[in-house]
């Protein structure tokens, strides 16, 4: 089959609760995504480490981990993986095969470096890049069953998570070793080189988990200076994410989210075509078991803040959590979207969602500007974490308000024509003529896909 038989989907081809679910997602990461721009790195999880202990700001900090945290990484990447099966679907539809592997992994790859020049130029907690390195081996399962994606993706994040308690169990050990260590010094005993290797692991694992206040103040100092003083901790944060190995655990959790998504595409849960009943059964599972065993971690992370031996148990039901809440979120997304009583609402989610690549790097460049020295305000720890949803707030409004204005008169956002353009390399239709007869703006897929 010819690239040019695989161009991007016409508006008729786009399925709008995957657009909405995509824009709902994107919208909700930048929750999570703020506190890296307006907060040193070690204040993500921890209000102590920069703002100190007010109230409002530590009751934010526990509302968004509640509803947000990790739930909408879930559904992003639950709807990558559905939008790569779509994308294999139609090349199966429209020339009685596959999509050329060429097509697939060019387009792929482009993502990998374009999340390469974000992470290192722009923000460091770039997720592009590990997205299209799970993509290159997602393509292997696009001929498996919908029960044998769901249960390997289901797998693999059970396994993830037996990995997170395993850990924990670890830590525990490591830091009993340390007692040890530092009780028999104090006794006088002369530590052996082991329980002196012991003591040290464990310190620099506090001071890796806690940052001291001089660490954090560099890190302040260098993103409120220059361009290049700013690039050189950014380029620290995003060397040390990328150089994980693909089988590396931490990134099952995106690919098992992937596989659930091709599974979810196949059974036609995520394009919307169960009943209203499977709907509201899995919102109302998903709500209860998501707010139960994370809202138990919250209450444990309350008990032991800052402590570094407790920190990995009481975070143990962080998987088994976030995942029936993003369930939840998509089922009651498809719920709006069928009921078409917000479509004021689901059109403009919509919007975002077709945009999502290019509302994705406007969320950067517009922080990076607010939050970064030398070419932007320098605002990174001036304001309380409170504060920073304001922020979020407007950035919300410009991309509900921007996106489907855009699409009004081009067939792309700016980013994805781009993205399409060097996929097919071929130069895409861009600006939409009024003057011609046209069957509607060209699909852009996935922003991240």
């Amino acid at each position: 089959m010819s690239a040019s038989a695989l161009g991007p989907v016409r508006t008729g081809e786009r399925i709008s609760a995957i657009d909405t679910v995509r824009g709902f997602a994107l919208l909700g990461i930048l929750l999570m995504n703020i506190p890296t721009f307006g907060l040193p790195e070690a204040a993500y999880m921890d209000p102590a480490v920069w703002g100190g202990g007010d109230p409002l700001n530590v009751w934010t900090m526990r509302l968004i981990y509640l509803f947000g945290e990790g739930k909408m990484r879930g559904i992003f990447s639950l709807v990558f993986g559905a939008s790569v099966m779509l994308l294999l679907s139609r090349g199966e539809a429209k020339g009685g095969g596959l999509a050329p592997a060429d097509i697939y992994f060019r387009r792929t790859l482009w993502l990998m470096l374009f999340g390469m020049i974000h992470g290192y130029l722009i923000w460091w907690g770039d997720i592009l890049f590990p997205y299209a390195f799970m993509a290159l081996p997602l393509f292997a399962f696009r001929k498996a069953s919908a029960r044998a994606l769901i249960v390997t993706g289901s797998v693999l994040i059970a396994l993830l998570n037996v990995g997170m308690i395993a850990d924990a169990f670890s830590k525990k050990n490591d830091h009993g070793k340390y007692l040890k260590a530092v009780e028999a010094e104090k006794k006088g005993a002369i530590l052996t080189a082991e329980q002196k290797s012991e003591r040290a692991a464990w310190e620099k694992h506090v001071l890796e988990f806690q940052s001291p206040p001089d660490k954090v103040r560099a890190e302040i100092d260098a993103y409120r200076g220059n361009y290049a003083a700013n690039m050189k901790p950014r380029a620290k944060s995003v060397w040390e994410f990328h150089r994980f190995p693909i089988y590396f655990p931490f990134f099952w959790d995106f690919f098992g989210m992937m596989l659930i998504g091709m599974g979810f595409f196949k059974a036609g849960v995520v394009t919307g075509e169960r009943s209203n009943a499977f709907y509201w059964k899995m919102a109302g599972w998903g709500l209860l078991a998501g707010f139960a065993i994370n809202g138990l971690d919250l209450y444990f992370m309350a008990l032991h803040p800052g402590d570094a031996a407790r920190h990995v148990f009481d975070g143990a039901g962080y998987e088994l959590g976030r995942i029936p809440m993003s369930l939840a979120y998509i089922a009651l997304l498809i719920l709006l979207v069928r009921a078409g009583s917000a479509r004021w609402l689901t059109d403009r989610l919509a919007a975002v969602g077709q945009m999502a690549f290019s509302n994705y790097i406007s969320h950067s460049l517009i922080c990076s500007v607010i939050f970064y020295g030398g070419y932007g305000f320098g605002m990174i720890g001036r304001l309380d974490r409170w504060q920073l949803y304001v922020v979020v707030l407007c950035i919300w409004t410009f991309n509900l308000v921007w996106s489907p204005i855009w699409l009004r008169h081009f067939h792309f956002g700016p980013l994805e024509w781009g993205w399409r353009s060097l996929t097919y390399w071929k130069r895409q239709p861009f600006r939409i003529r009024r003057d011609l007869p046209t069957p509607g703006p060209l699909e852009p897929e996935h922003a991240s896909a």
